[in-house]
């Protein structure tokens, strides 16, 4: 999709030597978000609670984009804590509610801010095991009287880096493009809004995967909110340390970290 600050977000792998800078990363990140404010309403999920939006395929999306938008009162959870379990470390975070996930890798800190990640889902037959490498770049704005963060998601090929090609997972390669957006709103909830293109590779129908990914990445919030009320002491430790940008130098870099 072709943004109005003339960058792309699609499914194209972007080379880890030309990785764009990152302002611009997320200037585009930003722009894709606001467009999705005027994206059509399909249909909600899990019990309402998650509305569904989608938007035309134009000439340069290799797969149709879909949006997902989400309320939370802060006795629900807070925007911080939210922040903590999406923001920092996501692909570490992420495989502690999307099961699916078994290992992640930290192949490259680029800075504070930006890391080079594989993930690796694991399936049960006849469907192949997939590998994704990402480039993450996240940000975290309190400049305002209301919080916002930006987590951004691209696909890069990095088969010209020997040590990071050496690193990744192995598994049918899939990609995905996301931008996820946490922002404090005026009625004191927390909204988490997400937009995604994916193509799962391997020999899966395209029509087939793009049938199931509306309901799955809704079903997302179901299960980040359930792991965050089943660990909120967890939250609670993490929120206490008032990290501003993400860590991303817990794990080492290339170091396949397993599911628990």
């Amino acid at each position: 999709m072709l943004l109005p600050s003339g960058t792309k977000l699609n499914l194209a792998p972007v080379k880890s030597s030309e990785i764009p800078p990152e302002d611009k990363l997320l200037q585009a990140g930003r722009e894709l978000i606001e467009a999705t404010l005027k994206w059509k309403h399909t249909k909600d999920y899990c019990k309402g609670v998650v509305r569904g939006y989608t938007a035309p395929k134009q000439a340069d999306d290799e797969e149709p984009w879909f949006c997902r938008a989400s309320e939370h009162a802060s006795v629900e959870i807070t925007f911080d804590e939210f922040w903590f379990g999406l923001g920092i470390n996501k692909p570490e975070h992420e495989r502690k509610f999307v099961h699916s996930i078994d290992h992640v890798v930290l192949l490259k800190k680029l800075s504070d801010r930006a890391a080079i990640w594989n993930l690796h889902y694991k399936f049960n037959p006849p469907i192949s095991n997939r590998t994704f490498t990402v480039l993450q770049v996240i940000h975290l704005d309190t400049s305002g009287e209301r919080k916002s963060g930006i987590i951004l998601s691209i696909p890069v090929d990095v088969t010209a880096d020997p040590e990071m090609s050496k690193a990744e997972l192995k598994g049918a390669r899939g990609r995905y493009v996301a931008v996820e957006r946490l922002q404090e709103l005026e009625n004191g909830k927390t909204e988490w809004r997400m937009a995604t293109s994916s193509t799962p590779g391997g020999s899966i129908p395209s029509f087939v995967a793009q049938a199931s990914i509306p309901s799955t990445v809704a079903n997302d919030v179901t299960l980040f909110l359930k792991w965050y009320n089943s660990d909120k002491e967890y939250f609670k430790k993490g929120v206490a340390k008032d990290v501003q940008e993400p860590a991303l130098s817990t794990p080492s870099a290339a170091e396949p970290i397993s599911s628990a």
